[in-house]
C-alpha cells in the first residue's frame, strides 16, 4: 500500500534550517516512507502516543501513521539530541 505523505507547517519551516547535504538524506527518507513503510512495530516509541520514528544520519523523523486515511503524518523533524524534547500532543 503506497502512503500519502503530508506535513505539519512548523516542520516545512524548520526543513529550511537543515545544511543541504543533511536535507538530501531527510527527503529522501521521507520519500521512502510513503512506498517502503518500515515495522511499525520496530519503529513505534515508547509511552503512550501516536508516533513513530525513522533514522536518518544524525536526524530523527517523527511521524504518525492513519491507516484508515493512507496519509503519513510528519510531525517533527531535528538532530538526535534535542528532538524527543517536546513532541506535540
Amino acid at each position: 500500500m503506497i502512503y500519502s505523505i503530508e506535513f505539519r507547517p512548523v516542520v516545512l519551516k524548520s526543513l529550511k534550517k537543515f545544511p543541504r547535504k543533511d536535507l538530501v538524506k531527510i527527503k529522501k527518507k521521507i520519500e521512502n516512507l510513503g512506498t517502503n513503510l518500515p515495522d511499525p512495530n520496530t519503529t513505534k516509541m515508547k509511552g503512550d502516543n501516536p508516533f513513530h520514528r525513522v533514522r536518518s544520519g544524525d536526524y530523527r523523523i517523527i511521524y504518525e501513521i492513519h491507516d484508515e486515511r493512507v496519509i503519513i503524518l510528519i510531525v517533527k523533524v531535528g538532530h538526535r539530541k534535542d528532538i524527543y524534547r517536546r513532541l506535540p500532543v
